[in-house]
């Protein structure tokens, strides 16, 4: 087998490339780092094309340096900054160039044929040759010559050389680009999620109807959502070399996320959606824009579906339906579209901006409007206004009452106002109304309330004659005050003890004995007087609370018994208009259950002196205590 002899090393460093990057040492074959991609190209094109190539080449760094593709550099452990490529350059004969054959290429591969190949013989040309074997480093600089610049499978065609085997081999593979990452959005709050498991309640079990967190509650200043930024693609190669871009990753903008009470914040951290207040967030399914809201704001209704039974600490505004048996409690609610629930305000205002059928709305200290038809429904506020447009066998119970139009309907409050009532049950102590009368088999009933102020009469009685009690009493102790102090000895002590006190009279040495003898005189008399005086002041005492509850009494009554009054402007068919009396304890008359105050209303016991009872006209009446 013919022998190849290796170039006499040059005792100096040889270069190559137009910037002198690739360095012949006797050491080895060096790059310089600093020149890579087309520098180094241009290089190893001075190599490869002036007949020579690299022996004991280490592709991955010829790759590396090439096309800035595969592992990092390796790092120099002498500290030198140039980077070893081969062992060395060596020329790259005709004969040993003959071995390699053509190269299949085909949809970005590359197969090769590898068989037994011959080194031809010149003292025998017509001879098959002597066997040899082909040379990896020979082989890349072949591939070079022949158009396959990138993707050779070192390892394959290392195996299939070694290997001697008659076949046919990938040996080089394009690289496709790696597509980049698309910018994304990411959560990095743990409040952005509802969470629908059931809630826990205090005695441990679980209620069915009601969600743990249906509405998550944001601080100010909380960061929501962060802006992941795209990230590039790699690129790719054909074996030829050239790059394949790879596609650019599309971009997302945060901003059009940011609704009311959010802000868009670029710190060293990145791009955050943050929270400029407390309150509620609020999703809007559509555009996907996040909110912080004062308020609650519900657009998918109140239902054993979406919801469950609410209680929440908040206002809330609902677009969607209130299914029927649900309970929504807050403050300050409104919902826009039909309720079939149970509507609990703890204060502020229920408002109803479509119909109310079959449900409730009860409000402990506030307001409540419905500006649809109120139907088979139960409204109820202890301290407020109920405004209705339409009513319909409803029960209504409130400080004052406004309806439009009222139809066997059952109202108790401290002031009713209704345009028209049909077949009705109305009390108050001020009713107007300006059209009334009977509804097919319900009657129009209409009551005054009026104080029964019989237990306020027997309360002041009983003070009363505790009062002159205690006049009596004051009187007696005055009679015995001036009995004791016109006693002459006593009096006489009296006058001296006073002028001795204000130093008017000064008491002589003589003197004094006597004074003192005519004190231990009166001192029986003295404990007396003081006696019958602490007596005088408990009983005026007693005297003044007395009449202090009276006055009080007194007040209580003229504030409940007086503005009695009923105004009906037209009567139209049967109605009766009777007064009703009620207890003055200063509760409200018309703060009572649901279910009792139709049975109030309707009972055939109820009411008391006839006002007016026909079918037509007009009632005015008023009463004054």
């Amino acid at each position: 087998m013919a022998t190849e002899t290796a170039a006499s090393a040059p005792s100096a460093p040889q270069t190559f490339g137009a910037t002198a990057c690739i360095i012949r040492r006797d050491d080895g074959v060096f790059v310089d780092p600093m020149a890579l991609g087309q520098v180094f190209q241009a290089a190893v094109n001075d190599v490869f094309f002036s007949n020579q190539y690299f022996s004991k080449l280490d592709y991955a760094v010829f790759v590396k340096i090439l096309y800035d593709c595969g592992p990092s550099l390796p790092r120099s452990t002498t500290g030198e900054a140039l980077i070893r490529l081969a062992a060395d350059v060596l020329p790259f004969k005709p004969e040993r160039r003959a071995l390699y054959k053509a190269v299949k290429l085909n949809h970005g591969e590359a197969e090769y044929y590898f068989e037994q190949v011959y080194l031809a013989d010149p003292d025998n040309p017509d001879g098959s040759g002597t066997p040899t074997v082909l040379k990896f480093d020979e082989f890349v600089a072949d591939m070079w010559m022949k158009g396959v610049r990138f993707g050779i499978d070192a390892v394959g065609v290392r195996n299939a050389i070694s290997s001697g085997r008659t076949e046919r081999v990938l040996v080089a593979r394009r690289l496709d680009a790696a597509p980049g990452v698309n910018a994304s959005i990411i959560e990095v709050s743990d409040h952005l999620h509802r969470s629908d498991a059931p809630r826990m309640l205090a005695n441990g079990k679980l209620d069915l109807m009601a969600y743990q967190n249906r509405f998550p509650q944001i601080d100010k200043g909380e960061r929501l959502l962060k802006k992941v930024p795209r990230s590039a693609g790699t690129l790719g190669f054909e074996l030829a070399g050239t790059p394949i871009e790879p596609p650019i990753p599309s971009d997302i903008e945060l901003g059009p996320m940011a609704g009311a009470g959010t802000v868009i914040d670029i710190t060293g951290e990145g791009e955050f959606l943050v929270s400029q207040k407390a309150g509620f967030l609020s999703i809007d399914a559509g555009s996907g824009q996040l909110s912080v809201e004062d308020k609650i704001i519900s657009r998918e209704g109140v239902s054993s579906r979406t919801t469950g039974n609410l209680q929440l600490t908040g206002d809330y505004e609902e677009y969607g339906e209130v299914q029927e048996k649900r309970v929504l409690e807050g403050e300050n609610i409104t919902i826009h579209a039909d309720v079939f629930g149970n509507i609990i305000s703890r204060g502020g205002t229920i408002l109803l901006n479509h119909n109310l059928v079959g449900g409730t709305a009860h409000n402990a200290k506030g307001d409540i409007t419905v500006k649809g038809i109120a139907s088979s429904a139960v409204l109820q506020t202890s301290e407020g206004t109920i405004t209705l447009e339409r009513a319909e066998s409803c029960t209504i119970s409130a400080t004052r009452v406004k309806i439009d139009h009222a139809t066997n309907c059952e109202i108790i409050a401290d002031e009713v106002t209704i345009t028209v009532a049909e077949g009705c049950a109305v009390a108050a102590r001020k009713v107007s109304i300006e059209a009334a009368g009977p509804r097919k088999q319900s009657e129009m009933l209409v009551y005054v309330l009026l104080p029964d102020s019989s237990k306020i009469d027997e309360v002041m009685d009983q003070v009363s004659a505790r009062v002159d009690e205690f006049g009596g009493l004051v009187e007696k102790r005055k009679l015995e005050m001036d009995t004791l102090t016109n006693m002459p000895d006593v009096r006489k002590y009296i006058m001296l003890a006073s002028k001795v006190r204000k130093k008017e009279l000064v008491l002589t040495p003589e003197q004094l004995p006597q004074f003192q003898k005519m004190a231990l005189a009166v001192g029986p008399a003295l404990k007396a007087i003081t006696k019958v005086s602490l007596d005088l002041k408990a009983a005026e005492t007693e005297q003044q609370a007395g009449k202090a509850m009276l006055a009080q009494l007194a007040q209580q009554k003229k504030d409940s018994g007086g503005g009695g009054q009923v105004e009906l402007r037209a009567v139209s068919g049967d109605t009766l208009v009777r007064t009703m009396k009620f207890h003055a304890d200063g509760k409200s008359v018309y703060d009572m259950q649901s279910k009792d105050i139709k049975a109030y209303l309707r009972g055939s016991s109820v009411g008391g002196d006839i006002i007016f009872s026909g079918s037509g006209g007009k009632v005015e009446w008023s009463f004054d205590a």
